[in-house]
């Protein structure tokens, strides 16, 4: 057994979501978004941290955060979970970060998440958007997503990841997970050959850059049900990073095909509970509507809040209507929804209450 196994375990038995390495510092681990230093381990050294790291890393991977620094991969414990994992260098020396992503994929149930979000699954075409910051919890809803999917229908779903996170297991569904660097050159070149490979679900780890935004878009304009992430917050700014990824001459057309082609839109945080013991999901969704199209081709994005406050009777919400539903429920506290509100105003009479 590798000795950072045993930090692994640690971290899955203190419920923490990440482990944080770094040369000149003891382990930390976060659990409920706060960092926790790990018992009865000692600051680790620049070596003493390389020589750890060195354990669970391949002869190729090893070389690679040798000549540039940084290295991203998958680790896996048998029986215990699978991490992401990043490897960097920092001021002080070597550095690591480790995301736990379950062996067990969480059912939409168990998450709680508002029944138009169990919708999407079920949906055939069109380019469905989760958004928000990392650490926000897009990955495990759209696992959930992927495997109510795989045991409802009979498709073809390729995933496309940097790394694979979630490992689905093949129920009425058959999968094809595909590694950047690993299994393809790139996301684009693994998007490019999905549309070929009769894909009826396609799953984008991340839209990062302007060739895989545009293939996503096509993919979703020929008929496949495509979701991918971006790091953005809220159906308006969803919309304008997409667009504004485009040369100006290019954009016009662009909303054309993406006024067609979107599907919905989720945006997602992660709140501490209220009694510090957990965390819960907040969403804002937007789901298409007749009227979407036209506002996106005309760009008047600011309308969307609007179509979401209409929209309430097909699970539409606002992000602030969300965090207030859970403030009155007293799942979480007025402060931590003060903090991430849009109109802060709206939050400031609760304060005192706390």
């Amino acid at each position: 057994m590798a000795r950072i196994d045993e930090l692994f375990h640690y971290l899955r038995d203190h419920k923490g979501s990440d482990l944080h390495l770094a040369a000149g510092l003891a382990p930390r681990i976060r659990v409920h978004g706060e960092l926790v230093q790990v018992e009865g381990w000692p600051r680790l050294g620049h070596e003493d941290l390389l020589s750890l790291l060195r354990e669970i890393a391949s002869d190729e991977d090893w070389e690679e955060y040798t000549a540039s620094g940084d290295l991203d991969f998958a680790y896996s414990l048998e029986g215990l979970a699978r991490f992401r994992a990043n490897f960097l260098r920092q001021e002080n020396g070597a550095g690591a970060v480790f995301r736990i992503i379950p062996e067990r994929i969480v059912p939409i149930e168990e998450l709680n998440l508002p029944p138009a979000i169990e919708s999407l699954a079920h949906l055939q075409h069109g380019l469905v958007l989760v958004t928000g910051p990392t650490g926000s919890g897009k990955s495990t809803t759209l696992a959930a997503i992927i495997d109510r999917i795989n045991t409802t229908y009979e498709k073809h779903i390729v995933t496309i990841e940097d790394p694979v996170e979630f490992v689905h297991h093949n129920k009425r569904s058959v999968f094809s997970q595909r590694e950047v660097g690993e299994d393809t050159e790139s996301f684009g070149s693994a998007l490019r050959a999905a549309i070929r490979q009769d894909a009826d679900v396609i799953l984008v780890g991340e839209m990062r850059d302007l060739e895989t935004i545009a293939l996503a878009i096509t993919a979703a304009e020929m008929g496949a049900l495509v979701f991918g992430t971006l790091h953005t917050n809220g159906a308006a700014n969803t919309i304008d990073r997409l667009i504004d990824a485009f040369p100006a001459d290019e954009q016009a057309q662009v909303r054309t095909t993406l006024a067609e082609s979107i599907a919905a839109i989720v945006s997602q945080l992660l709140l501490r509970t209220a009694d510090g013991q957990g965390r819960v999901a907040v969403n804002e969704i937007l789901v298409k509507t007749p009227g979407l199209p036209n506002l996106i081709r005309e760009g008047n994005t600011p309308m969307l809040t609007s179509v979401i406050q209409g929209g309430k009777a097909l699970g539409m919400q606002l992000m602030d209507d969300a965090l207030m539903t859970l403030v009155e429920a007293q799942r979480i506290t007025p402060r931590d929804a003060y903090m991430k509100a849009t109109n802060k105003a709206r939050f400031e009479g609760m304060l005192g209450e706390e």
